[in-house]
């Protein structure tokens, strides 16, 4: 990644990433040592619908504590982000948290929601010109990980806010994280802003039953990933052959989501073949748990001023709001 990744720019039409990417992705993941597959790929049809699904169990406390943190403060959130700001939302999904912020903020010149899954992000722009009439949107499907150059709205705002939401900052490395925050400084720009979901630090046992619900739903999620590979790109990938299992790794302080095979097995994708043993792991995702003096020190490294941290009572989770830092 670069600095300056997400300020290309093209048409709002922008597309999915190609099934040869996904491909590509894939070999290159299995190749790897240890192997893993990119979390992005999470999301086909199937798996926003089964992550919306997760959003809502009982042992998953993220995106409901986030959502009341936004729900509580969302008049102060809306009052430090200011009017006629041009809100830039990165893998805002279906748009509930979003839907709050907008509400509260005062007349928003545009809102530019970035998304990986196509079906989602024209139910939920569609949905938002129907509630927000007066407010332009220009949606761009596109892996906001990659180059994306974004759409410029008719009127001028008075700044930009990028809107980070669900935690998944927590998804990068240490140094990705670093080089991701300064790719948003500089879609941000001069006096511009980031409003950001992070999941904090908390208790082992509560981190590790976020992420392996009792209903089974977040195994399912987990899983269909290996179905999404074999639609994409014809791999035959025996979902009944491979376990869920999240684990918490406190050294790190991060929870890591496997893929665990449950016999040797081999996997070919095209022409390649993969060989597992039985307990080999693919890692799928994982998500730190940030402290919020060490997070808020990361974005300063990334040219942000800390502005407000927004938290639950049980201090679960934080919503933060950076500004670019002045010269």
């Amino acid at each position: 990644m670069t600095a300056d990744q997400l300020t290309a720019i093209q048409p709002s039409s922008a597309v999915p990433p190609a099934a040869s990417d996904l491909q590509a992705d894939i070999i290159a993941g299995l190749s790897s040592h240890p192997r893993a597959l990119p979390c992005k790929y999470f999301y086909d049809e199937r798996g926003a619908a089964l992550f919306q699904k997760i959003c809502e169990l009982p042992e998953y406390y993220i995106t409901r504590t986030e959502i009341d943190i936004l729900d509580r403060y969302r008049a102060e959130i809306a009052s430090q982000l200011g009017p006629n700001i041009e809100l830039i939302g990165l893998g805002t999904g279906a748009g509930t948290k979003t839907r709050i912020l907008v509400e509260a903020l005062h007349k928003p010149a545009a809102y530019i929601p970035v998304d990986i899954s196509e079906k989602q992000l024209r139910k939920s722009s569609a949905l938002f010109r129907k509630i927000f009439p007066n407010l332009e949107i220009l949606p761009v499907c596109a892996d906001y990980l990659q180059p994306v150059t974004l759409p410029s709205p008719r009127h001028k705002a008075a700044r930009n806010v990028v809107y980070f939401p669900g935690s998944t900052i927590g998804n990068f490395e240490p140094n990705e994280a670093l080089e991701f925050l300064c790719r948003i400084a500089n879609v941000s720009g001069r006096e511009g802003g980031l409003l950001i979901g992070v999941d904090l630090q908390k208790d082992q046992d509560v981190i590790e039953a976020a992420y392996n619900d009792k209903a089974g739903v977040t195994a399912e999620f987990n899983l269909n990933l290996l179905a999404h590979i074999n639609r994409e790109t014809g791999a035959n990938f025996d979902l009944s052959r491979w376990q869920h299992r999240a684990i918490y790794n406190a050294e790190a302080g991060r929870i890591e989501m496997y893929l665990i095979s449950e016999t040797d097995q081999t996997v070919r994708i095209q022409d390649r073949e993969f060989r597992f043993r039985a307990g080999e792991k693919i890692l799928t995702e994982h998500s730190y748990k940030h402290a919020p003096k060490g997070f808020i020190a990361l974005a300063r490294q990334a040219g942000f001023d800390f502005v407000k941290l927004w938290t639950d009572d049980a201090r679960l989770f934080g919503v933060f709001y950076f500004v670019t830092a002045s010269e």
